[in-house]
């Protein structure tokens, strides 16, 4: 049985990480308050933030930023998913949005 977590980015009990994510206290944190689900929005989250800002993560000024970043991402103010938001893929969950809410259909 998978570890349950309580994310603190996406605000549900959820399956956690396998081992932190990432050295150090930041990661021991990361691998105690959240889920899979809210790393992997964070894997995506940081290929859009090194594209943008054309950031080498071979520089210790870029990975300072990014872990930073990261932080900011998943403890930040305002940092916590829209109450009801679900991840994608999520089984018997939405697609990613609260129910009701979205583009209007046509």
């Amino acid at each position: 049985m998978a570890r349950l977590v309580q994310c603190a980015k996406i605000g549900q009990e959820l399956p956690g990480m396998a081992s932190p994510p990432y050295p150090g206290e930041l990661g021991q944190r990361i691998y105690e308050n959240i889920s899979q689900a809210g790393w992997d929005m964070w894997m995506q989250y940081s290929v859009v933030l090194i594209n943008h800002y054309g950031l080498s993560l071979g520089d210790p000024q870029s990975r300072e930023f990014l872990m930073q970043q990261m932080e900011e991402f998943f403890f930040g103010v305002g940092a916590q998913m829209p109450e009801g938001w679900t991840p994608e893929g999520t089984p018997g969950m939405g697609k990613g949005v609260p129910a009701g809410k979205g583009a209007p259909r046509k």
